[in-house]
């Protein structure tokens, strides 16, 4: 059994590899939750701030208007670097809209800063090192958030890397090294939760 995750593991360290070295022509991945070896990092020219990056793709204008309300502008586009588990609209979908209206009115503001800085960690953990770093943690990998909690990485069902939060729910990244200035994004289909 050890030896079949590993091999998972090694399979999905070098097919985000390979996907790395793939053509600039090919589309992005759908949005929606795929193995790993079917996820390409997104292809990016110039790349601006993290911040910079999530205004100009579509599919993260729910993630800005929240780091709008947050008041975290300033803090992502700060040096950094940083690596953001990004929730795609899709996933601030999954949330219900009496609480998502809650957390992006004034009221809500610390709370909605807890749950955005439990998606950002410090460093630039690009697809490659995190997978490494399951690898090396026999599975799985603890990642300390800036908010000071922890996201679980592992692979899970059918290669895709997923993260569990601390209240055991479980997100799919659907895109991996998007890349900015300041950092890197990961798209992710589930908002997680700190305690």
């Amino acid at each position: 059994m050890k030896r079949t995750a590993q091999a998972a593991l090694l399979a999905a360290a070098s097919t985000l590899l390979l996907a790395a070295c793939s053509n600039a022509e090919e589309a992005p991945p759908p949005a929606e939750a795929a193995p790993a070896d079917a996820m390409a990092p997104a292809q990016t020219t110039e790349a601006g701030t993290i911040v910079a990056v999530a205004q100009g793709a579509p599919d993260f204008s729910t993630l800005v208007s929240a780091v709008q309300a947050a008041d975290l502008v300033s803090t992502l586009n700060g040096a950094g670097p940083f690596t953001v588990f990004a929730p795609t609209n899709a996933a601030f979908a999954k949330v219900p809209a009496a609480t998502l209206e809650g957390l992006l009115a004034p009221a809500g503001k610390a709370d909605l800063t807890k749950i955005l800085t439990y998606h950002v960690v410090p460093g630039r953990v690009d697809a490659a090192t995190l997978t490494q770093q399951i690898q090396a943690g026999n599975g799985t990998a603890t990642l300390t958030t800036v908010e000071g909690g922890t996201l679980t990485a592992r692979v899970g069902a059918g290669g895709s890397v997923t993260l569990t939060d601390e209240a055991g729910n479980v997100s799919t990244v659907t895109q991996t090294d998007i890349a900015a200035s300041n950092g890197v994004i990961h798209a992710i289909d589930t908002v997680v939760m700190p305690n």
